[in-house]
């Protein structure tokens, strides 16, 4: 009995430990999210971030930010050209597809590079600016 006893002392000692480790831990650290500067799409800010945050946010004052999913097919457009502008000089908004996710009206806009590179981007409903996969080519 006294053996019994102990076991179920020392695993409930131990589970408790374990609990108390789990319950303690605050989830990866920013180095996880962050993946750059400009880069995170998560807690830390995004593409085309402002001030305080990224524009992926609705709690970090991008367009949107009194929580509406308030980009349009248009404004969508208009901030992909403004990224392309900057950074990918000679590329152009090619089309623009929209789809629906969790919180909203997503586009996918598909630009066209100088040289017939092909580059896709997400633009979330907040106007939050994300590339998706990398350099690509397509026949004609």
């Amino acid at each position: 009995m006294k053996r019994l006893l102990s076991v179920v002392l020392v695993a409930g000692g131990v589970l408790a430990l374990a609990g108390e480790g789990v319950a303690g831990w605050d989830g990866p650290g920013p180095g996880y999210w962050h993946m750059g500067p400009g880069m995170g799409y998560g807690r830390m800010g995004g593409m085309m971030g402002g001030q305080g945050g990224g524009w992926n946010c609705p709690m970090a004052g991008g367009p949107g930010a009194s929580g509406a999913a308030a980009v349009t097919e248009e404004q969508a457009k208009q901030l992909v050209q403004q990224y392309a502008d900057q950074y990918l000089k000679g590329f152009t908004v090619e089309r623009v597809l929209p789809f629906t996710g969790m919180r909203g009206a997503m586009y996918s806009v598909e630009l066209r590079g100088p040289d017939g590179q092909v580059r896709t981007f997400h633009v979330n409903p907040w106007g939050g600016v994300m590339p998706f996969g990398g350099p690509g080519r397509r026949a004609g």
